[in-house]
């Protein structure tokens, strides 16, 4: 096992999972941090204001206002910063964008990996021997890439690749760039590949958030098809874990799956964050669950995801510590806690519909 990094880049750490780890990695450990962000809509620097005034991330280093697609400003970056591992989360990752507008998730999803891992690589060619066997470069991807599960069964890191939406599509093409620029390349970098996150920060559009939001404001609660669709959820402090101990004990060349060992149906999902929200917010028109509204289903909505986690609880020494009971208590006090934010936010309104104009990624 390498000896601890000392200075991590953490590409969109002003996103909801990138800024958990920012937080992670200057709580729990020695390194110094530089966070790259290209702060597009649900990149929001208060995700890490409570690393403004430490030394590991202020001075020198902190915040860089950075587009992965942006060879140069990568290049200074590194050189600048000289770090000794990369974990890269930097990315368009929400699926009903991507059905609206394919291309913006091809561009960072796809263009933006390849333009780091050519930086990675020039940076890491010129370290020293035993600086270049200490580097790591972990790419953080999603379960998505394996297509939908039927009733039974679990993905592993052995499920092949099989993307149903443009999202998962820029996703698994990341996945084999980051495969192929490590076996030809040799550049030491392994994936992970996680099951649905949730917890503080995280952007309005994705269902958890925009279901408590929507609950306090009176709104519809959106229910895509019957509700039957079944999500694995990872409290996003476990992935933040997960991610460092990818670093310390993962092995280049190698995938790893990351899951919450929490399968739920998104109806299920709904009704629970109501239940809790009669009991931290209660209020004399009734119960939330009343404000549950089914609509039209997402086009090419996946039934079903699992994760299968062994391989990172043995080999990482990682298994999740929230369940999903715990878990959603504390996102539905902290948002309860923060009714504010972010102030950008989103009305959840409907996107995704499959209806674009092919005009409008012409461009």
């Amino acid at each position: 096992m390498p000896p601890h990094p000392k200075r991590v880049l953490v590409t969109g750490g002003a996103g909801f999972i990138g800024s958990a780890v920012v937080r992670f990695l200057l709580r729990e450990t020695g390194a110094h941090v530089l966070n790259l962000d290209a702060l597009t809509y649900a990149g929001d620097l208060s995700t890490v204001e409570e690393c403004a005034d430490d030394p590991r991330y202020a001075g020198r280093y902190g915040f860089t206002h950075v587009d992965i697609r942006d060879g140069v400003a990568l290049a200074e970056a590194f050189g600048r910063f000289q770090p000794d591992a990369v974990i890269h989360l930097a990315a368009e990752s929400h699926v009903d964008r991507s059905i609206d507008a394919p291309a913006t998730f091809l561009e960072t999803n796809v263009m933006g990996t390849f333009t780091l891992l050519e930086t990675a690589l020039l940076h890491w060619r010129g370290l020293s021997e035993a600086e270049r066997e200490r580097f790591r470069f972990v790419h953080v991807s999603t379960d998505e890439v394996y297509g939908s599960l039927g009733p039974t069964g679990m993905f592993t890191e052995e499920s092949p690749a099989r993307p149903r939406s443009p999202y998962a599509a820029s996703k698994a093409a990341a996945d084999h760039l980051v495969g192929a620029w490590h076996h030809t390349y040799g550049l030491p970098a392994m994936t992970t590949n996680c099951s649905n996150n949730y917890g503080p920060y995280q952007f309005p559009e994705k269902l958890i958030p925009l279901v408590i939001r929507a609950a306090l404001a009176g709104r519809p609660l959106p229910v895509y098809g019957d509700g039957s669709q079944v999500r694995d959820w990872l409290f996003v402090e476990d992935h933040a874990r997960a991610l460092w101990r990818t670093l310390l004990a993962g092995v280049p060349g190698e995938t790893y799956a990351i899951g919450g060992h929490n399968e739920r149906t998104n109806l299920e999902t709904v009704r629970t964050i109501c239940t809790l929200l009669d009991e931290l917010a209660p209020r004399d028109t009734g119960s939330y669950a009343g404000q549950v509204a089914f609509v039209a289903d997402r086009p090419g909505h996946d039934t079903r995801y699992a994760i299968d986690a062994s391989k990172a609880a043995r080999d990482l020494d990682w298994v999740p510590r929230e369940t999903f009971e715990t878990g959603m208590r504390q996102t539905v006090e902290w948002y309860l806690a923060h009714p504010g934010w972010p102030a950008s936010g989103t009305a959840g309104e409907r996107i995704g519909l499959g209806q674009r104009l092919a005009s409008r990624e012409a461009r």
